[in-house]
């Protein structure tokens, strides 16, 4: 299993893990002993800082206006940055009692009762989020509850019931209320950050695919971080890094994407995925320069804000088009992998874009939630594409390895061979004269001898000197296999001469010899040398067989316009290290054997531009193919 299979498994682990007991503790926690407030009433607010430090506000009472929690948040008077809300608090009898106030829509909040403060967060960056847990006295029972709410934005209000209960529960439920986008979150960041390392390990050809595919990760990561809110609230000191994070995943998002789909499908057609990647590039350069421009000045904040708000909806909503428009075309030509990832992104866009069109309706009045459970599709989509394509490479290294080694192989047996060759040219020619003189000597002294047992030794020296003859022979045929005279050769009538000459010896081993041969089978070569190759291909058949086998012989044609004579037995076979070892000399199962026979059939058949292979299990027999390209008569 490799890396990023790992990573899926756990991935999928940790929200199964999660989800559920989530759900189980929000469900657990909301049929707890509560009180719900569900009406409050506002007033706009003039001048908040008169109005802070008496803990009232400063305008006529009867302005305030009636809200609860089904109701829109209202629309802020031009000029009015500043609100009231308040709400009486309803008896209780909790042992220590708390309010959970969430979706409270403010920069800054400031929280008082009988005039004094008891609560106070001031942000100096605009995110306007709020989840708090307040403790109260038994004795504030029936108190009224005023909450002085600032902000730059256009929204002011309160969305949620407000909750009076326990703290234990409460504080488990404000903890926990959140954790879905912290646990998400943070388990994208550890992946893209294992992706990261994974640099260390992995093969350069993978690099800019996981690369880009951990960036994509990455950002999506800091971008659901960013959003929490239990963030915010827990680590206030770091409040404004953790909010720019959104900004920073989200102008390097839309680019590491379109890297990532360049990787996987090249340019795209007119090549607008490169073209769009480059533009997605200057702009999110232009856009993180921009921001950290932003602190120098207010008015580049006020109008980075603006236009990077509307760069980001537009390349969002402009790049899935256009990726979903190149994935569709890919699917249309049967890409597996595009189908795939449409299937993820098709999702996770769908959600996306309906999001991001709701949100503009809503006059950004509206947090953005469900992107979150579709980027899940699109994420496992990106990683499996990456796997595939990683396992797809793996497997073409490995058939490269096993090419190189069969080539290898080939060419350590023809430099083997060439040395053979000019050994046995060299050596044959100057051994064999010398064997012809002693034989010719041995038989004129076994003509003249009268001793018999002489005439033994000398009638045992002539056939070890005929035997050594033969394998001169054998040299000499490797050595210079070359067919001088070829002519069209008809493999037909070929193999009926061999069957006449061989099924005698097939009789004498106790088998059969059958011949099975399409008509009208024509090669180049030398009727002699082939009959020589083919008659030591089937005498090792006929040799390896018992009483009751049969060697068959099959000629024909095959669709490459190559002429196949295969030869199968029902012998005693060999194993793999056997199979490998055939052709090499004086390697032989044969207790006289020299492996020269089986030597001099491959060079023959390689000289006719042919190949010989062999197929054998121990036990059961041997098949030999060869192959040599047919020729027109």
């Amino acid at each position: 299993m490799n890396f990023l299979q790992k990573i899926v498994i756990v991935f999928i682990f940790l929200l199964i893990s999660v989800t559920p007991n989530f759900v189980a503790q929000s469900y657990a926690l909301s049929a707890a002993a509560t009180t719900a407030i569900t009406e409050w009433e506002m007033i706009w607010e003039e001048d908040p800082y008169q109005a802070a430090q008496n803990g009232a506000p400063s305008v006529d009472a009867a302005q305030w206006q009636s809200f609860s929690f089904e109701d829109s948040l209202p629309e802020k008077p031009t000029n009015i940055q500043s609100a009231w809300l308040r709400f009486q608090l309803p008896d209780y009898d909790f042992a220590r009692p708390s309010l959970m106030i969430s979706k409270l829509t403010a920069k800054d909040v400031s929280i008082f009762i009988n005039n004094k403060l008891i609560y106070k967060s001031e942000r100096n960056y605009p995110y306007n989020k709020n989840e708090i847990l307040l403790s109260v006295s038994e004795n504030e029972a029936n108190q009224m509850v005023y909450i002085l709410l600032h902000t730059d934005s256009d929204w002011l209000g309160l969305k949620k019931p407000i909750i009076l209960g326990e703290d234990q529960a409460l504080s488990k439920m404000f903890m926990k209320k959140d954790m879905l986008d912290v646990v998400i979150g943070g388990t994208l960041l550890l992946i893209s950050l294992g992706m990261f390392l994974c640099f260390m390990f992995l093969n350069r050809s993978y690099l800019a695919g996981l690369s880009s595919l951990g960036a994509v990760i990455f950002c999506i990561a800091l971008m659901i971080l960013s959003l929490s809110t239990y963030l915010h609230t827990a680590y206030r000191d770091y409040g404004q890094v953790i909010y720019y994070m959104f900004d920073i995943g989200s102008n390097l998002l839309m680019p590491s994407l379109f890297i990532f789909f360049e990787k996987i499908f090249g340019r795209g057609p007119y090549g607008l995925i490169t073209r769009f990647r480059k533009l997605q590039v200057v702009v999110s350069a232009v856009s993180i320069l921009w921001l950290f421009a932003s602190f120098i000045s207010s008015e580049i904040k006020s109008s980075y804000i603006l236009v990077t708000t509307i760069s980001f909806g537009g390349t969002v909503v402009i790049g899935n088009i256009l990726l979903f428009v190149c994935l569709i075309r890919f699917c249309l030509q049967k890409n597996k992998e595009a189908i795939i990832i449409t299937t993820g992104f098709g999702f996770f866009a769908l959600i996306g874009v309906l999001e991001i069109v709701w949100y503009f309706i809503k006059n950004m009045n509206y947090d953005l939630f469900f992107w979150k459970f579709g980027i899940f599709s699109f994420i496992a989509a990106l990683v499996i594409i990456l796997a595939r394509r990683i396992l797809q490479n793996y497997e073409q290294v490995v058939s490269y390895s096993k090419q190189l080694e069969v080539f290898n192989n080939e060419l350590q047996r023809s430099e083997k061979m060439e040395i053979i060759s000019q050994l046995a040219a060299s050596v044959a020619h100057e051994v064999r004269n010398p064997l012809q003189v002693t034989r010719g000597f041995l038989q004129l002294l076994r003509e003249t001898s009268i001793n018999n047992k002489e005439k033994g030794f000398m009638v045992l020296a002539i056939d070890e000197l005929d035997r050594a003859s033969d394998i001169i022979t054998d040299f000499l045929t490797f050595a210079k296999p070359q067919i001088e005279q070829t002519t069209i050769l008809n493999v037909s009538e070929e193999l009926r001469k061999i069957e006449g000459m061989l099924i005698p010896l097939a009789n004498m081993q106790g088998g059969v010899l059958k011949v099975d041969t399409a008509a009208d089978l024509y090669v180049h070569g030398n009727s002699s040398k082939l009959t020589q190759a083919l008659i030591n291909i089937i005498k090792n058949s006929i040799e390896a067989i018992d009483t009751g086998g049969s060697i068959s012989i099959r000629a024909y044609l095959d669709d490459s316009n190559h002429v196949i004579i295969n030869i199968r037995d029902n012998g005693e076979g060999m194993d793999e290290y056997d199979l490998k070892r055939l052709g090499e000399p004086y390697y032989s199962k044969k207790t006289k054997g020299t492996g020269l026979g089986l030597m001099v059939t491959f060079r023959i058949i390689e000289v006719m531009q042919g190949r010989v292979e062999f197929f054998s299990t121990k036990g059961i027999g041997t098949e030999a193919v060869i192959q040599i390209p047919s020729a027109k008569k």
